[in-house]
């Protein structure tokens, strides 16, 4: 499906809508999923979408990739939009195409973008990301003493740029950079911690 660019502001009332990106595999975790990881008991992607779900998204996407069948039968995602991403082995640069694409289709004026694997970003966070949604001409992303993070929130106007782009790992690494000059940062340092769940050691942070 291909994305198509659009123009034109809004009111800023345009839905928000958050797009989970859950489908590594977990390589330096010795190929556990993250998205299963156990965290207060239930795997960890329902925690992130509660969280998108506090934070004030209504509409979430959840990408899937490295055990989907057992996301779906171990986890509660009840009212989510599930999204197989078949080339996860890719990067999180297929991830974010995907869900960019199963957004297309819908009323979202923007995409909220969270991973599956940053449990100390809550709904606070995405909150204040969401909040300086304006048109979909916004980018905005989450600062952590100045230096940009997750959440990050792209307008509907660029996501057939970021499409484009994103490849390997690299996600919208590439995009972001280029424009630079357009992306609004919101503080975020005081209500969240940015941590990724990449390796043996960072299990820690989970409970």
């Amino acid at each position: 499906m291909a994305i198509t660019e659009t123009t034109g502001e809004t009111d800023g009332t345009a839905e928000v809508a958050g797009l989970l990106l859950a489908a590594g595999g977990g390589r330096r975790l010795g190929g556990r999923p993250k998205a299963l990881l156990p965290h207060r008991g239930r795997p960890l992607v329902e925690h992130a979408v509660r969280m998108l779900r506090e934070g004030g998204c209504d509409r979430v996407h959840v990408v899937l990739g490295a055990a989907s069948d057992g996301v779906r039968e171990r986890a509660a995602l009840d009212g989510c939009v599930l999204v197989d991403n078949p080339a996860w082995e890719e990067g999180m640069g297929s991830s974010l195409r995907a869900g960019l694409e199963s957004l297309a289709g819908t009323s979202a004026g923007a995409a909220l973008v969270m991973l599956v694997d940053q449990p100390g970003i809550g709904a606070a966070a995405i909150t204040r990301v969401r909040e300086a949604y304006r048109s979909p001409a916004s980018m905005v992303a989450a600062a952590y003493g100045g230096e940009r993070g997750h959440p990050v929130l792209f307008g509907r106007d660029h996501w057939a740029g970021i499409a484009s782009s994103a490849d390997g790992d690299r996600g919208a690494r590439a995009y972001l950079k280029e424009h630079a000059g357009a992306v609004e940062l919101v503080e975020c340092g005081d209500v969240a911690q940015a941590y990724d769940i990449d390796t043996e050691a960072d299990l820690r942070h989970l409970e």
